[in-house]
């Protein structure tokens, strides 16, 4: 796949600049070309220091629904990374009209250039997530559970996630869906559990858990989860196209345990743990099975959870003046349905 141009939408957010910053170190002969809306999530801080005219790099500032747009970035490109959506399930309790425009409406922008230009498109691998699923009904979660979304976002990203599916299924584009369970690592924004406890340990400040803290999730290291991107760009399409794929490590943490780990890791006292009302629309568990990743992909997650943790601390720690500016984003006011107003 030598020479190839590859289009990443919302490359400046947390995932899509891993990745980004995976694909430009790791193949030297690919272009890649980034749009980002630069919302608050979104950051041009994320992305590799290259010169913005570097002929193997270009970014575009823009929205996935700007259909004018996305139709000449897609004709530009041989494969398509559609990471651009809103992420936040408590934001999406805030403010849940922009989760459904930018995921839904969005994908559809997208799914639609791609369709257009899809005498030139290889390939399109669509970033969907654990969180359409919704609680676990098995120990292992597998493709076939059925989707239950539990949250606006987890909603919208359902939609998105099956429009992508019927474009497959009607068209015949050659879609890939990626479902990844919880991500951590550097330049995740603080509203994200792990970083936000990892700050308030730097900052001896209280953790805050939602409920009893019991809540258990699958926690993927993003550079295990670019690995694993990196072979669904090279496998034989015809093997993985219209496929849904966790990704995942097959273990799940329960949040109480993460706050936990994180503060004996910053020998800081559990007692800044603190609790606060469970968040609505909470998933209990979620556990990916990792069968269908090995035997389509040939992946597995490389990094334990505790060893990718000390990576994440100490990115955080030595990156100061990047989550600052970011502090006064950490939580979010919701209505409770008791009607009670709570900072999530």
């Amino acid at each position: 796949m030598a020479k190839k141009t590859i289009l990443v939408t919302g490359g400046a957010g947390f995932m899509g600049s891993n990745f980004v910053r995976y694909l430009l170190n790791k193949y030297p002969d690919y272009k890649i070309i980034v749009l980002d809306a630069l919302t608050y999530a979104g950051n041009m801080e994320n992305l590799p220091e290259v010169n913005l005219d570097n002929s193997r790099f270009s970014f575009w500032y823009g929205n996935v629904r700007n259909g004018e747009l996305v139709d000449t970035l897609v004709s530009q490109s041989d494969i398509v990374f559609h990471f651009a959506a809103e992420t936040h399930v408590t934001r999406s309790i805030y403010d849940n009209l922009l989760f459904f425009e930018t995921d839904v409406l969005g994908t559809q922008v997208v799914a639609n250039a791609v369709l257009k230009y899809s005498d030139r498109i290889e390939r399109f691998v669509h970033i969907s997530t654990s969180e359409v699923y919704g609680t676990a009904r098995a120990e292992f979660m597998d493709e076939e559970q059925p989707l239950m979304p539990m949250s606006p976002y987890a909603a919208a990203k359902a939609g998105a996630d099956r429009l992508v599916y019927s474009y497959w299924a009607t068209y015949q584009i050659p879609a890939i869906i990626i479902r990844p369970f919880n991500n951590y690592g550097p330049n995740q924004h603080l509203e994200k559990a792990v970083p936000r406890f990892i700050t308030s340990c730097l900052l001896d400040e209280p953790l805050t858990v939602h409920g009893d803290g019991k809540a258990k999730r699958d926690w993927l290291y993003v550079e295990d989860l670019c690995g694993a991107l990196d072979l669904a760009l090279h496998a034989d399409i015809d093997k993985i196209k219209g496929e849904v794929i966790n990704i995942g490590t097959g273990r799940s943490i329960d949040i109480r345990s993460i706050a936990e780990i994180v503060a004996e890791k910053m020998n800081k006292p559990k007692s800044l743990i603190t609790y606060i009302g469970d968040r609505p629309g909470q998933v209990f568990r979620h556990t990916s099975s990792t069968d269908k990743a090995e035997k389509l992909l040939g992946w597995k997650a490389k990094t334990k959870f505790e060893n990718g943790l000390d990576k994440t601390i100490e990115w955080y720690k030595n990156n100061r003046n990047w989550w600052e500016k970011q502090l006064w984003m950490r939580t979010i006011p919701i209505t409770t349905a008791k009607g009670e107003k709570e900072m999530h």
